[in-house]
């Protein structure tokens, strides 16, 4: 079977991955919060986006490889952490981490991941990034940190955008709780997805592994809740500080929207701006992605990274020709991996790649750095 033949774009990937997965599941993973008006801003803004085809440049091969933080990539594209990853596929993380390993490419591990940094760092060849949820608990901070490294991360994300649990009502009314438990109701949906019940079957039910090492007895009266709220803290400009001083990596921060934020991070010695408003699972208020770009891009030298409503390579190109450097998704690895499983994310990986030399070759791009030409700019 040519998967290119009948899953040609994400949005194929998601049609399917939606019937193979459980309703409770789908929620967590494709919702947002609120009204869930960000994510739909998140992708309005990039539709408004236009680029100018150019012509006569003749028959050229698009260069789409990108240098980040020391490392050289294929592509633009990495795998975003996605929180509890092993829910919407069994043992997700690693499929996740062997993938990029295969397309030499990011993958970056949440700290409320289901697999640990020991499980999933040796498939990466120094791919990993380890994305921290801040503990409040400084020896806990540093321990996370030392089996991060041990483990073969070699970029540390500090996330920044989530300083208290966001409602997501949605998942709330789906029924699922932390951890997840089967109740009847849940079971019920379960059935309908025989491929996930199996493999689940085989894996056991997801947990949040690396935090039930520190709090295996933590409780919370929040279903939305975790153990990761009962030990993590709202980090200030001080927490990054420590940061700083304590990994000697490269430090990511994610989540910035305001100019003047990117600015001062520089001065704090990030290494790295990573532009998201959580697609739109934090906060419903939020603007889009896109629409701070530019601004973010202009205060800062630094690489800036960033994610919110990718559906494709000529979001990437538009992602890009309005200053990013690279670009993160999330969703779109797990809608591969629901869809078809292993087979999933090395099929979107080359959907990615023809998109991009498809959408570079109407705009006469011969390289990344070509694309901000293209712009259609105002009137």
């Amino acid at each position: 079977m040519n998967l290119h033949d009948r899953f040609p774009a994400i949005s194929d990937l998601r049609d399917r991955a939606r019937r193979r997965i459980p309703r409770f599941v789908w929620e967590y993973l494709d919702r947002a919060t609120g009204t869930e008006a960000t994510q739909r801003r998140n992708r309005a803004a990039l539709d408004r986006v236009t680029m100018v085809p150019s012509i006569l440049h003749g028959e050229s091969t698009p260069d789409l490889s990108v240098n980040l933080l020391g490392r050289s990539h294929p592509l633009p594209v990495g795998i975003a952490p996605v929180g509890m990853s092993g829910l919407v596929w069994p043992d997700a993380e690693r499929l996740l981490a062997h993938a990029a390993t295969a397309e030499r490419l990011p993958y970056g591990l949440s700290t409320v991941a289901s697999r640990t940094p020991e499980e999933v760092g040796p498939a990466l060849d120094g791919n990993g990034w380890f994305q921290m949820y801040p503990p409040r608990d400084p020896e806990i901070r540093a321990d996370m940190m030392a089996r991060a490294r041990r483990a073969g991360f070699t970029v540390l994300v500090l996330t920044v955008d989530v300083p208290v649990a966001s409602r997501r009502e949605r998942q709330v009314r789906s029924g699922l709780r932390q951890p997840p438990r089967l109740t009847p109701r849940l079971m019920a949906q379960v059935a309908r997805c025989p491929a996930w019940a199996l493999a689940t079957l085989r894996h056991g039910m997801p947990r949040m592994r690396l935090l039930d090492s520190y709090a295996d007895t933590a409780q919370s009266r929040d279903s939305t809740a975790h153990v990761g709220y009962l030990l993590r803290t709202s980090p200030d400009w001080d927490y990054l500080r420590r940061l700083r001083e304590d990994w000697d990596g490269p430090l990511v921060v994610k989540g910035v929207l305001r100019p003047g934020d990117a600015a001062k991070l520089q001065d704090e010695g990030a290494d790295a701006i990573w532009i998201s408003n959580h697609a739109g699972r934090q906060f419903d208020a939020a603007p889009a992605t896109a629409e701070v770009l530019p601004e973010i891009r202009a205060a800062t030298t630094l690489p800036v990274i960033f994610d919110g409503g990718i559906e494709g390579g000529l979001d990437i190109c538009r992602a890009m020709a309005l200053g990013a450097d690279f670009v993160m998704l999330g969703r779109a690895w797990h809608y591969a991996l629901g869809a078809l499983g292993a087979a999933g994310p090395a099929h979107l990986a080359d959907t990615l790649r023809k998109d991009l030399q498809a959408n570079m070759g109407q705009l006469g791009a011969r390289h990344l750095s070509d694309l901000a030409g293209s712009l259609r700019q105002p009137h």
